[in-house]
């Protein structure tokens, strides 16, 4: 039986088997913006998200033998926008990232970047799908027989197969050490960190992630959004703004900008996403 268990809208945690939402919990976020500005949801509750997540397996086969992988860019701000970008740019050579079915792999190709992580939210745990491991190519991915998710080993495996430049999303702060350990080890080797889903983080846990990232984004997190707000050397988007750490990060954000013709003029008084957590 294929198990994919994914944080989605609100914070709320999805179970997925054979293709179907099995369990929702209740979101703890009531209100975003990006799903009030796309789809008109003024509400996050537990039938909205399940209507949702059963709309996006049916619509391009999310955690099912059926997913479409591929995606052109589109012009919007996020952190596999820019990760496309910098694949388009040759500023990377790669990216480190999670797939419901096959766990951590490796990424090369920019629509496959957008694919894959412009489309689905947080992916907590998830199981092999047979079918999708040749699309990605077994040297690409961690571990094909079970479709682990670990982003250390994401990265030592781009490191062996002779990435000199690599992106990596990350969303836990136990990684953190793991990051900087493989930074010193690899001198000749830049490991740049992409944070992502930020929601619900402790400010010991926001720190960490913000310490170690070149860019991260502040989602619903009070913690997050405290720390970017007054250190960040660049921030992006209002609602949901994403923060540069390092100039690196900034170089990155830059370039996502110039690519979609700059940012859109800020607002006297934005939509935030309520409650912040």
């Amino acid at each position: 039986m294929s198990e994919h268990i994914i944080e989605a809208l609100g914070l709320s945690q999805v179970t997925i088997k054979d293709g179907k939402v099995v369990d929702v919990t209740e979101p703890q976020v009531e209100y975003c913006p990006l799903f009030d500005h796309h789809r008109g949801i003024k509400k996050l509750t537990k039938e909205v998200v399940e209507k949702n997540i059963q709309f996006r397996i049916d619509d391009f086969g999310m955690c099912t033998p059926n997913r479409q992988l591929r995606m052109k860019d589109f012009l919007s701000f996020g952190i596999s926008e820019i990760m496309c970008t910098l694949l388009d740019e040759n500023a990377i050579d790669s990216v480190v990232m999670v797939l419901e079915g096959c766990g951590t792999i490796i990424v090369t190709e920019p629509e496959l970047v957008q694919g894959i992580g412009g489309r689905v939210s947080g992916l907590v745990k998830t199981s092999p799908i047979p079918e999708l491991i040749p699309e990605i190519g077994e040297e690409n991915i961690v571990n094909p027989e079970t479709a682990e998710i670990n982003q250390i080993k994401g990265i030592e495996l781009a490191i062996k197969n002779g990435y000199k430049n690599i992106a990596v999303t990350v969303a836990l702060a136990s990684d953190a050490e793991g990051i900087e350990k493989l930074r010193e080890e690899n001198p000749d080797v830049n490991i740049y960190v992409f944070v992502v889903h930020t929601s619900k983080r402790t400010p010991e846990e926001a720190r960490a992630l913000f310490d170690v990232c070149d860019v991260a984004t502040g989602c619903s997190s009070k913690n997050m959004r405290k720390i970017g707000e007054a250190e960040s050397i660049k921030t992006v988007g209002q609602s949901i703004p994403i923060f540069a750490h390092t100039e690196n990060g900034k170089k990155f954000l830059e370039m996502r900008l110039e690519r979609i013709g700059g940012e859109k003029p800020k607002k006297d008084d934005p939509d935030l996403p309520y409650p912040l957590i």
